[in-house]
């Protein structure tokens, strides 16, 4: 009995603190744009191109015996 009085209220201080931060992000703009980001995927952009760079074949002799 005692522990349940003891989760109720950390339960409601957790909830309270997702509530919190839930309300945090809406006031500083985090869900204002919900589309771009999906679509950014679909638009062409100039990117440059990947470099390769050439890897040296090993040496056949690379030990002596």
């Amino acid at each position: 009995m005692i522990v349940i009085l003891i989760l109720i209220p950390v339960s409601l201080v957790l909830a309270a603190g997702f509530l919190g931060a839930f309300f945090w992000a809406v006031r500083s703009g985090q869900y204002e744009d919900t589309c771009t980001p999906a679509m950014r995927i679909l638009t062409d952009e100039e990117t440059q191109p990947i470099r390769v760079r050439a890897v040296r074949p090993l040496a056949e002799n690379s030990h002596e015996d």
